[in-house]
């Protein structure tokens, strides 16, 4: 049997070890948080927010990197390979305040793309990529100031309810160009979208809303007035067989008296 001593020596040590692994799985958990992602360079900042500065550009990247630290605030991705963004790309990055997508193959940003980004995210560049048009989904709250130059625009109505979403820079106003429009008759292409005058590019959309409005009014009004000729047309031949049948109860009621009379006399 061991000694009241030698078994609280025991106990310390198993409990000192238990300890020394929990203090090193926390460490390792930690450094895998803010550890700086494969392949890319990051940076401490040296203002009050803390926070790293990661910078990918021109590594050939098709997708965007999934160990990001936490603690990114100004993410560098330019001049890659990516063709998308999808949704909770940047989910896990809450002081997220710069993100540099600009000279990439990027044609579509996913609903969702940007979520978590709307409380922290105050400048974003798209520049220079191959977006034709935008979801207002993808932002889902984000009105960081933004970029969008360099982009083969098609200009439609889709295109025109979204940027007012964003707070565009003033390169913006003069850069995004329309490459086509719809309708392609607007004299929207080849101008700067945003400085064109008196440009509606949702005209055709309200006209289209307007008279599929019509056609419905139009089937709506058919049905009640046919359901009102039935109604009526039902009515009269009911009462057509109630008139008949009124005008036939004083003949029954005659012959029923004749009857009667023979069967008295007889």
């Amino acid at each position: 049997m061991l000694l009241p001593s030698g078994w609280l020596l025991r106990h310390c040590v198993v409990m000192w070890l238990l300890f020394h692994s929990l203090v090193l799985m926390t460490l390792c958990f930690q450094h895998a948080a803010t550890s700086c992602s494969k392949r890319c360079y990051c940076s401490d900042n040296e203002d009050a927010f803390g926070g790293k500065t990661m910078r990918c550009s021109n590594l050939h990247l098709t997708e965007i990197p999934q160990d990001i630290p936490n603690d990114t605030q100004h993410l560098y991705l330019d001049y890659n390979l990516l063709t998308s963004i999808p949704a909770n790309a940047f989910h896990d990055l809450p002081m997220l305040a710069e993100l540099d997508l600009s000279h990439n193959e990027l044609a579509l940003l996913e609903p969702g793309a940007f979520r978590g980004l709307a409380a922290s995210l105050q400048f974003l560049d798209l520049s220079s990529n191959q977006l034709t048009t935008l979801d207002p989904d993808a932002f889902e709250g984000v009105t960081a100031r933004s970029n969008l130059t360099g982009n083969p625009w098609h200009c439609d109505c889709k295109l025109q309810t979204a940027f007012p979403h964003l707070d565009l820079e003033p390169v913006s106003l003069t850069g995004i160009i329309c490459q086509t429009s719809e309708p392609s008759d607007s004299a929207a292409q080849g101008v700067p979208f945003l400085l064109a005058k008196d440009l509606d590019l949702c005209v055709v959309l309200k006209k289209t809303t307007d008279v599929a409005m019509l056609v419905t009014m139009f089937g709506w009004f058919t049905m009640v007035i046919s359901y009102l000729v039935y109604y009526v047309r039902h009515n009269q031949e009911d009462a057509r067989r109630h008139l008949e049948y009124l005008k036939s109860l004083p003949s029954r009621q005659g012959k029923s008296e004749e009857s009667s009379t023979i069967s008295t006399v007889v």
